[in-house]
């Protein structure tokens, strides 16, 4: 089945043909490093890396572009308010310090490295490239009040507003800059010179003065010097189409690159049915969520939801999360311990089930999917129990497919702290020295001791599965 996706600008679904064959050329628009991330930074950043792994499962190379934008007016300002109460930090640095916060998160989710990870302030000279040639070509124009400041001129580029499919009329404003120097208050900022208070070292020369780029600017740089004027899709939160995503199409497209060629945008997340923001001081910070669950729970969280649909983070959300996982858990360490150690050690390949590959194809329907990896989880337990090993070891396999392409394995060493795994492994020496003692009694017909270790272990939460191969231990879920 051919990859189909949900292209934002066509509003439909559309079958995906990379641009270059086996390729695909990814950008998506990373975090602007004011603050700490909150928990919808980390879905957005799930969302592309669950589109990425798709593909490449599905046989083509991606090159994942994920910027990070580390000069904008909301860092300069932060960094003014805390350099004039305490002398404190420069705008660079604390726009790094929260460039790592949103590395760890990044991490800890086990979401993949892009393949470039550029910062905007590295790319400026590309942007001034842009600007020259937009305003060569008439679609901007230097402020008339010798500010320094550039503008886009939408009245002038009829195609204005074609990602959203709205109308110049019907748009608000730019809130970017001064409208002082634009022709039209629905201009945007291209350029902005230098104001006074700013710091010396957020400016940059150039034609018209110094000064610093505007934000849409340095998606469509960035997205052109590490992909080219032409790349199969360009992705992002919903809260970027307007005026982010269409002022990037705009500008690229009117200075002459054919630019994205699909968009895709992810849905957003809620808190008890409410929207986060700071006026509601319903903020989940990323650091915080982290702490709630297991990381690995944290992603099956916010990954098991459509890309596309809004989540509702609430009161035991988690606590679900976590139970589903332990089910798929439960089975891989059933299964292994059944498996191993016999003829089906090695039986088949991991290789998903048509139907997960189906609704994977389907717009990355990660919902359907998940379907598919429970009924795969139920069959294998229900054939361990009836010790039909064919089935479970064919379910087993499967199931190890569908986690590691989704990047859920319980069991996989990424997910396991140092403190945890020690402390799995010490208990681990605790119970199998136990159920030696045990299988020991059971020889020498001591049945009243073998089932008072069995009872124990239960009373301690060690479920005890007694088979052909040998008895093995779980803990109770």
């Amino acid at each position: 089945m051919t990859i189909r996706l949900y292209d934002s600008r066509a509003q439909a679904l559309v079958d995906f043909v990379p641009l270059v064959d086996g390729e695909v050329g990814l950008y998506v628009c990373g975090p602007t490093v004011q603050s700490s991330p909150h928990i919808g930074h980390l879905r957005s950043a799930l969302v592309y890396d669950l589109w990425r792994r798709w593909f490449s499962h599905s046989g083509l190379r991606v090159t994942l572009v994920r910027n990070v934008t580390d000069i904008d007016d909301k860092i300069l300002a932060l960094a003014a308010e805390t350099v004039s109460e305490s002398g404190g930090e420069e705008w660079w640095a604390r726009a790094y310090r929260y460039e790592l916060e949103f590395s760890a998160g990044y991490r800890a989710l086990g979401i993949l490295p892009p393949t470039y990870e550029p910062r905007a302030t590295a790319s400026v000279t590309e942007m001034q490239t842009i600007i020259a040639r937009l305003i060569e070509r008439g679609h901007a124009y230097p402020a008339a009040d010798s500010s320094g400041d550039v503008y886009f001129d939408t009245a002038g580029w009829p195609a204005y507003g074609a990602l959203t499919r709205q109308s110049l009329d019907d748009m608000a404003s730019a809130q970017d800059a001064d409208p002082r120097g634009k022709r039209d208050p629905r201009d945007f900022a291209l350029w902005k010179g230098t104001k006074e208070g700013e710091p010396e070292s957020a400016s940059w020369e150039s034609p018209w003065g110094p000064g610093r780029p505007g934000w849409h600017i340095e998606c469509s740089a960035m997205s052109r010097r590490y992909l080219g004027p032409e790349f199969d899709i360009h992705g992002g939160g919903l809260d970027l189409r307007f005026p982010h995503h269409e002022n990037e199409l705009a500008q690229s497209t009117a200075v002459g690159d054919p630019f994205a060629r699909h968009w895709l945008h992810n849905g957003l997340v809620n808190v008890e049915g409410q929207k986060m923001s700071k006026s509601l001081g319903n903020s989940l910070f990323a650091s915080e969520f982290l702490e709630r669950a297991r990381p690995v729970v944290v992603r099956y969280f916010l990954g098991a939801a459509h890309y596309r649909s809004t989540i509702d983070y609430h009161e035991g959300a988690l606590e679900e999360a976590e139970a589903a996982l332990d089910r798929i858990e439960t089975f891989l360490q059933r299964a292994s311990r059944r498996l191993l150690d016999t003829r089906f050690a090695g039986v088949g390949s991991r290789v998903v089930p048509d139907d997960f590959a189906d609704a994977m194809d389907d717009d990355l329907n990660v919902p359907q999917a998940l379907g598919v990896l429970h009924d795969s989880v139920r069959r294998g337990n229900a054939a361990l129990d009836d010790d039909d090993l064919d089935t479970a070891a064919r379910e087993w396999q499967h199931t190890l497919a569908m986690v590691d392409v989704l990047g859920i394995d319980p069991l996989a060493p990424e997910w396991r702290g140092s403190d945890e795994g020690a402390a799995h492994l010490a208990l681990g020496t605790l119970v199998d020295s136990l159920l030696e003692a045990r299988q020991s009694a059971r020889l020498a017909k001591d049945f009243s001791n073998a089932d008072r270790i069995r009872a124990d272990l239960a009373a301690a939460g060690i479920t005890i599965e007694d088979t052909s191969t040998g008895s093995h231990w779980s803990l109770t879920q």
